[in-house]
């Protein structure tokens, strides 16, 4: 039963948002971690598109059990190309399911949207499933801190390492040698920052996003946040930032 009303409600306007090349078909055999599993001919099969929440390695496996222990499912991707740890990264459906199971993840509030998701449509999917599980305070998002505060640079560092979605009201854009700051606090060695490299200063521009226009406006950014001095996190793709409303 909740299999069947998670299907319902997330199902995408679209459900060819993450429709890409057919990379087989199989049964999960084991769950590995909170986005891998294996299947029965041994492959091994990380879901593609979407990072893990902050919890006990246990109680994130759970999640993703609970929807694909045992069941067929098929695989889809741009592609098939092993990662270094010889994981297949994959779209991957439930057997007569035009969902994927990220978004399923994603709408109980058990997984993160990635920045890597090329695909325009296919990133518009997984972001809404991620909008709707924050607006009903699913999963991570029943905590108030799920999100970091961008005026909190002490709240952040504690998630060094970790992918982590910060929003707050960019102060300042400054450019230092070939990087891009976009700074929130007044102090640059002690509060956050997002540092954008030049050639995905260049890659912003392409996608019609002026850096410098965003000077007093409010933004999320997703990615892992370092420490240099203070908490860092450093935008390579533009699926990293998303514009909020109000200034």
């Amino acid at each position: 039963m909740a299999l069947t009303w998670l299907l319902l409600t997330v199902a995408p306007a679209h459900p060819a948002g993450c429709a890409f090349e057919p990379q087989g078909e199989g049964r999960v055999s084991a769950v590995i971690d909170a986005r891998t599993f294996r299947l029965t001919d041994g492959r091994e099969i990380r879901l593609a598109g979407i990072e893990p929440v902050a919890g006990t390695k246990a109680s994130r496996t759970a999640a993703l059990s609970a929807l694909i222990a045992g069941r067929e499912v098929s695989l889809s991707g741009d592609d098939d190309s092993p990662d270094r740890y010889g994981r297949q990264p994959a779209f991957v459906h439930l057997a007569g399911s035009e969902v994927p199971v990220q978004s399923l993840l994603l709408a109980q509030g058990e997984a993160l949207v990635s920045a890597d998701v090329a695909d325009k449509g296919c990133a518009a999917t997984l972001l809404a499933a991620e909008a709707e599980a924050r607006r009903a305070k699913r999963g991570t998002w029943a905590d108030p801190a799920a999100i970091k505060n961008a005026e909190s640079p002490g709240d952040i560092l504690t998630g060094i390492g970790r992918f982590t979605l910060v929003e707050g009201k960019v102060l300042s854009v400054r450019q230092a040698g070939a990087t891009t700051y976009l700074n929130f606090g007044r102090n640059w060695t002690r509060d956050f920052a997002v540092t954008i490299s030049r050639r995905a200063a260049a890659a912003h521009a392409a996608a019609g996003i002026v850096l410098k226009s965003l000077e007093n406006r409010r933004i999320r950014v997703r990615g892992w946040v370092e420490a240099r001095g203070g908490p860092r996190i450093e935008v390579l793709l533009v699926g990293q930032i998303e514009m909020l409303g109000g200034n």
